[in-house]
């Protein structure tokens, strides 16, 4: 069934390129593997000469049947994360007006959908202000799965400093605020728009998949895919995954959904390229770049 209208998607970068060694990021990995790739990665996805994947750290601004859902909020400012110098008090970074550039105020936001709750993908959740965490999106309901929201108050129960302590700096405050609404796999938050279960990265990761009027179906897969060389090597979880086997059953869903139904994919962190579909090649799945109207993009 086709939705009722067409969505708008704007990507709202963070950092960009945020890398990783391949086989820290990959730990079944190895650049053998991608040997014959290169022309399909070199350009923005892998860096073969020093051995890392590039991703991007971003979200995504959707606009459909009048409604604004801004999709996961990166890393944030001010944030304490002294693991990770690259994220650790973070300032002037410009998020906000990139925002604005893309017609977007934080008072305009109706929903911010996270697909989970890791810390770059949070971190813009709340600001800080006279020395507290604040909303940043205050006319918003912030929708969290349910499964995953209940994970991460019983892991930060038990360790305050668990996930770079961003369950206390950009999760619960807003919770204290009224705003979080917990929410389940099937249900439509916005015209054509359903939420759908994509655990394994996380216990309970959510996506939001799109039906337009016209045009292909869209989903915002989040971290079921972190790069486009997961479509060639789905068998390759991040060391970030929950349940490895669970991402790489989930992943190998999406790869085959996306193949037999011309889906096209938006993971959290995909460089360049608004979206992605797949194709089957020679009994191979092999990633196609292209826009939110399954266009090729150069």
């Amino acid at each position: 069934m086709r939705g009722a209208d067409v969505a708008t998607i704007d990507k709202i970068i963070d950092l960009d390129p945020f890398e990783l060694a391949l086989t820290a990021f990959f730990p079944s990995a190895t650049m053998a593997a991608l040997e014959s790739e290169r022309a399909l990665f070199a350009r923005d996805h892998v860096d073969y000469a020093r051995g890392t994947v590039r991703i991007a750290i971003q979200s995504h601004v959707v606009r459909i049947g009048g409604v604004t859902i801004l999709v996961d909020t990166c890393v944030g400012e001010n944030k304490e994360r002294p693991l990770r110098p690259d994220w650790h008090r973070r300032q002037a970074t410009d998020f906000l007006r990139r925002l604005a550039a893309a017609g977007c105020s934080p008072d305009d936001v109706d929903m911010v959908f996270c697909t989970h709750l890791h810390a770059d993908h949070v971190g813009w959740n709340t600001r800080l202000e006279s020395g507290r965490w604040t909303p940043t999106f205050p006319k918003a309901r912030y929708l969290v799965g349910k499964t995953e929201l209940a994970f991460w108050e019983e892991a930060a129960a038990g360790s305050v400093g668990i996930n770079h302590g961003s369950y206390q700096d950009s999760v619960l405050p807003v919770l204290e605020a009224g705003l979080v609404t917990p929410v389940l796999a099937d249900e439509l938050i916005a015209p054509g728009t359903t939420i759908v279960p994509l655990p394994g990265h996380t216990a309970g990761q959510v996506g939001l998949e799109i039906e337009q009027s016209s045009g292909p179906g869209l989903l915002l897969c989040g971290d079921a895919i972190h790069s486009p060389i997961q479509v060639t090597h789905p068998e390759w979880s991040s060391f970030l995954c929950h349940d490895p086997a669970q991402a790489e059953a989930t992943r190998r869903s999406l790869i085959e959904r996306a193949a037999a139904e011309e889906l096209l994919l938006l993971p959290g962190h995909l460089r360049a390229a608004p979206a992605m579909g797949v194709k089957r090649v020679a009994g191979r799945h092999i990633p196609s770049f292209c826009n939110c109207r399954g266009e090729p993009v150069a």
